[in-house]
Order: structure tokens, then C-alpha cells, then sequence
């Protein structure tokens, strides 16, 4: 085997970090897995998936270009613009479709590049995921809500119309280009 090097995570600020040594390799692979399922849940709407993704990958690539990386930054922007030429295909109304091949790739990329970039980019991409986090989020709460209310009170009741958030503001009147 090798040395594994020590790693720091950036917290709330640029200024501080916490060591985590090895464990950032754990952490690494969950982002890794977390982004790619993420993604995944948030595609259900004709673009969706790949619009958000744009975005946060364009974020990310941002800040891989400010740190100096710009091997990273590339390939973020890279793929940032294969999904708005998705895009071409894939807006309302949709002639084809993102599928959980599509998604989960997008959101490996997402992940990688965290994994690629080391601790100090745990933060930015966390950040630059709002919309990922936010929608598994609202899968995770619709389940632990549901099983909590029915062990409660032997009837489960829905936090949500539908889970994730993007069908529940559908089914609550929203458009799916407001969406």
C-alpha cells in the first residue's frame, strides 16, 4: 500500500478546517454516492436535472478556477455544457429523457469533483448542491414523517403531497416551467 495523506475539511469559513486525515476518503465516497442519488431524485421534471446541475457545476468550476486548479475547473464546465446541450432535447416538452443513467453520471461528476479537489472543496460543493440536498431532503422527511405518525398513531400521514419536493409544488398547482 501507500501513505494516505492527511486531509482537512473546510467548515464555515475559508479560515477554518477541521484534520480528518483517512476519513476523507469515507466522506469522498458518500459525497460521491449522495450526489449521484440526489441528482437522480431531482430528475422528474423535462430539465430539471440537468438545468440545476448546469448551474452547480458552473459554481464549482468557478471555484476550482479561483483555487488554481483549472484541470477541474475544466472538466466541470465541460460537462456543465453537455447538459445544457441536453438541454436542446430535454426542455418542456421533453422527446427525450434523462433516465437514471444520465443523472447518476451527472451527479458522479458532481461528487468527483469534491473527491478530486480534496477537503477544501466539501464546502463549495455542498453549497453549490442547495437544490439536490433540498430535494433529498423532502424524500427523507416525507419517510421518517410518515413512519413516525403511523408508529404514533397507527395512520401515517404525508408531510408532502408527494415526495420529492418538485412533485409535491407540481400537485400543488405549480407549473412545470415554474417549477
Amino acid at each position: 500500500g501507500g501513505s494516505v495523506p492527511n486531509t482537512t475539511v473546510a467548515l464555515l469559513s475559508a479560515a477554518t478546517f477541521a484534520p480528518i486525515g483517512r476519513w476523507f476518503w469515507a466522506l469522498a465516497a458518500f459525497t460521491i454516492v449522495a450526489e449521484s442519488n440526489a441528482v437522480n431524485v431531482t430528475d422528474g421534471l423535462d430539465g430539471l436535472a440537468a438545468s440545476t446541475v448546469s448551474f452547480a457545476l458552473v459554481a464549482v468550476g468557478m471555484m476550482f478556477l479561483s483555487a488554481g486548479r483549472p484541470e477541474l475547473a475544466s472538466y466541470a464546465v465541460c460537462v456543465a455544457g453537455a447538459a445544457c446541450g441536453f438541454l436542446v432535447v430535454n426542455r418542456h416538452p421533453a422527446s427525450v429523457f434523462m433516465g437514471d443513467t444520465g443523472s447518476l453520471a451527472l451527479g458522479g461528476a458532481l461528487g468527483g469533483l469534491m473527491a478530486c479537489g480534496g477537503g477544501a472543496m466539501v464546502l463549495p460543493v455542498f453549497v453549490a448542491s442547495g437544490v439536490f440536498v433540498v430535494e433529498s431532503v423532502s424524500v427523507i422527511l416525507q419517510k421518517v414523517w410518515f413512519r413516525w405518525t403511523k408508529w404514533r398513531t397507527g395512520t401515517g400521514v404525508k408531510l408532502l403531497k408527494m415526495s420529492p419536493l418538485h412533485h409535491h409544488l407540481e400537485l400543488s398547482g405549480w407549473g412545470e416551467m415554474k417549477i
